[in-house]
Order: structure tokens, then sequence, then C-alpha cells
């Protein structure tokens, strides 16, 4: 991960609200982009639900890919968001919460180009945070033989896309779509509509599934030998005087606006799903038969990889040679603890943001003569009392003179103990500032190491007051 210092997190100035039809329930849906504040990400909520339940957009949510992307969370879902989210990062926008008040977001032309004209006009703005980008750090390979599926992310400092589509069709035949850029999203990728083959369009109008189809919103790829009977059949369902087939081979309900039209389609659907890995990438993403199955699967891969290495990065590797920030007499003067109960040794690093603190866990500490004598083990609530006296070195901070100064802890959440520490281990604990200080009280995500294992895990708030009488020393 990496945050980019010129580049700041962008939402839009307004909101703004398109209509329309979806696809798969032919239902009218209203669907308003609405600013989100910095880190926000992209959200839906169905306003038609009781509550109101949000469904973030990520690939962990996702419930279906059989036709379009379908993310579940809450109690609901929210199906066909691919389009949606292919124009927001066209757009590179970072915090979005979208409305719908319906199952699935409305077709348009079956492409992002509504979208994106919409979020065009009610345009952009820049926010307090820097964009934080994963910046791909080797090749990662994700492939399905079966579907003869191939997809590649290698490193570039830059969004690059390349697809291939190959449906052993003698229409369709071998596309070829690329971008070099991201910026080239709006005018190359965002107006390519979806598209079927024929034999899928009879199936799904068989099994009732396209309910909000009209021709106006898909390319059909006439795969097959088709008579007049059959065309006029589907100029009736589909409300048309007549359809015929075009020289191109497919129906001659749109005209197609790039060669290749198919092709960019399945980039823009590459674009979409991958929004779903949760941060903006930095990578060439190269694909072969992509489909929203093998897009959510290599966007999971992506997402596993992140959380590695955001896990790595609480790593600290101890350096006893290094001097101390404070060492345990300075604390001293800090904390007002004291033996049997001060229970960090050293603060490491400290910031206006973050502390790190140092815990020896020795056989010499009074605990083990009561805490499992045989099988000594350094109790969780003292590991979260450990990690809350780091913590308060980083509150204390804050004041000009800390020794006038006690914290007080309001609350505790989401604490998880991950692995047992034992004597000899050597426990590093991390604290940063979830929010700013605001009235004395900090709130902050703190983690508990012992060498590259993460043992504690919590979230604290704590006020800062000031001493009403004299500490004893």
């Amino acid at each position: 991960m990496s945050y980019n210092m010129n580049v700041k997190q962008r939402t839009i100035k307004s909101p703004v609200t398109v209509s329309g039809t979806g696809l798969h329930t032919g239902e009218r849906v209203t669907m308003t982009f609405n600013p989100a504040p910095d880190n926000h990400g992209y959200k839906f909520r169905r306003v038609d639900v009781a509550g109101s339940p949000i469904i973030d957009a990520d690939c962990d949510n996702v419930t279906d890919t059989s036709r379009g992307t379908t993310i579940s969370q809450n109690g609901t879902s929210v199906s066909t968001i691919e389009h949606v989210l292919a124009a927001l990062v066209g757009l590179e926008l970072d915090n979005i919460l979208i409305d719908l008040d319906g199952p699935e977001t409305p077709i348009m032309d079956g492409s992002s180009i509504e979208f994106v004209d919409a979020l065009k006009e009610t345009g952009f703005v820049e926010q307090e945070a820097d964009r934080e980008y994963y910046h791909i750090p080797y090749n990662i390979h994700y492939t399905e033989p079966d579907r003869k599926v191939e997809m590649v992310a290698m490193p570039l400092d830059d969004y690059r896309f390349t697809c291939m589509v190959d449906y052993n069709s003698q229409v369709l035949g071998s596309q070829h779509a690329s971008i070099s850029t991201i910026s080239e999203f709006v005018k190359e990728i965002a107006s390519c509509r979806t598209f079927c083959f024929l034999h899928e369009l009879e199936m799904l109008l068989k099994h009732n599934l396209i309910k909000g189809g009209d021709l106006n919103n898909a390319i059909v790829v006439v795969d097959k030998d088709v008579d007049e009977e059959e065309l006029k059949h589907l100029a009736k369902i589909f409300n048309r005087k007549d359809i015929k087939v075009a020289p191109q081979g497919i129906l001659n309900n749109i005209e197609l606006r790039h060669q290749n039209e198919p092709a960019r389609h399945k980039l823009l659907d590459m674009i979409g799903d991958l929004a779903l890995v949760g941060v903006p990438l930095r990578g060439h993403i190269m694909a072969a038969r992509p489909g929203h199955a093998a897009n959510v699967a290599f966007a999971k891969k992506i997402k596993t990889l992140i959380k590695k290495e955001r896990s790595r990065k609480h790593v600290k590797i101890y350096d006893p040679n290094t001097k101390p920030v404070y060492d345990t007499v300075q604390i001293m003067n800090i904390l007002p603890h004291r033996w049997p109960f001060l229970m960090i040794d050293k603060i490491l690093e400290l910031t206006k943001s973050h502390v790190v603190g140092l815990k020896n866990v020795t056989m010499n500490e009074d605990l083990f003569n009561g805490h499992f004598p045989g099988t000594p083990l350094f109790p969780g609530v003292l590991q979260i009392e450990a990690m809350a006296q780091t913590g308060g070195i980083l509150v204390l901070n804050t004041v000009p003179d800390p020794e006038n100064y006690i914290t007080l802890f309001l609350k505790i959440e989401n604490a998880r103990f991950k692995s047992p520490v034992v004597p000899g281990d050597t426990l590093i604990f991390h604290c940063s500032l979830l929010a700013p200080i605001r009235r004395g009280i900090a709130q902050m995500k703190g983690i508990g190491m012992v060498g590259d294992r993460i043992v504690v895990e919590a979230e604290l708030m704590a006020q800062i007051v000031k001493k009403t009488k004299p500490e004893e020393a």
C-alpha cells in the first residue's frame, strides 16, 4: 500500500439521480449517487428496505455472479453493480454512497455512459485525505482451465487493462480491447454495451429472466441459423415492427459503437468487478476470456494479498541497540503506574497519531505464581492493560505537562486474543488514532505482536483528565 501525497481522494459535489429499469427484474428503479466522506469507499443503500441497510462494495460480499455481479450484506442485496462501479473507477472517484429503491441497478443502455454523464454533470470535489493505492508487487496469476480463463496482474505505476475474448463463434471470433491508462475509460470503454448470444437470449426469455430487456440495451450476436418465424417471434416479444440479422452477424436492433464493442464491454465489466477489491489499484491487468466469477475470484486473491501486507506493516523489528524514545524511568515520569502494574518497558516510536511500546514478558513476574504455574500464560486482560498504557503515552503526549494528567479508559471494543503469550516473549504494541483527539477523548486501534504474529487486537477509547490530588510515587 502507498499514499500518493499529490493525489487527494475525490467525491461528487452534490447528489445526482438516474432512473431506469432493472435488466432481470424489469422493475423501475431510481438510483442516487451521494457525496461521501474521506475513506468511505463505495457503498449501496437500499432505501426501499426497512432501516435502509447498507451494502459495502466488497468482493467478500459477492453472493452471485451468474448474470452480473450481486452483493449482499445486512440481510439484503443489490445486483448488476458492475457497470455502476466501472463508472466510479473510470472517473477516479473514491467515496460515493449509492441510494437504490430496488434490488437491482438500472441497466440504462447496457453500458456505463449514462452514469458517467450524470456524475460529470454534478462535478467533482477534492477531499482532505490522500488516495491510497495498492501497487501490484509481482505477477499475480489466476486461471480456470476448464473455461480457458487466464488473468494476470503485473506491476505498473498506472492502471492499464488488456482483454481478449474468444467464444469459438464464427460471428464474434477473437476480439481484443485495451486501455493504457484509466483516464481513457470515459472515451474508449464507458459507452460499450453488454452483449449476449441469440441462444442465450432465447433461454433467458424462456425462464423469464430478462424482464427489463427491450433490445435497446444489448448487442445480440446471432450464433446459429435463424428463420423468419423466429425473427417475427422476437419482434413480437420486444414490441418491434421487424427484426433482421445485420451484415455483422448481430440483430439489427442497434448499431455497433465499436467493431470490438463486446471485448470493450468485457473490459468494462472487469474494471467494475475489480473495484470490489476495495482500494484503487496500480498495475497492468491482462485477461483472456474473463467473466464475473473469474473477476471476483481474482479480486479476492488481490484483496488477500493486501490484508497480508497490512498485517505485515505492523511487524516491528526490535533492535535492542536502538535508543528508545522513552525508557522505563522516563515512562514513570509520564504514567502514574508503578510496580507491579507498570506494564510497559520502553516506547520505541511516538508521533502525533501512533505509538509503539514494548513489554518483556519474564518468568519473574509475580502473576505467574497464580496464572497456570505449570503452563505459564500472560493473561489477556493484562495484554489489554499493557496496550492501554502504550496508548496512554500517545494521549498524554498531546498535553505539555503529562505528569499532571491521567488517562481513563472509557471503552474497549472488538478485543480478540489470537495466540498465547508466554514468558520469554517480547510483546510489541502499536496504537494508532482512529480519529483526531477531541475534548481530550481519543479513539485508538491497538495491535499486539510477538514477532510477526498478531496476538491481541482491540479498539480503545480513552479520556485524559487532570489529577485532582498529588499522586504518590
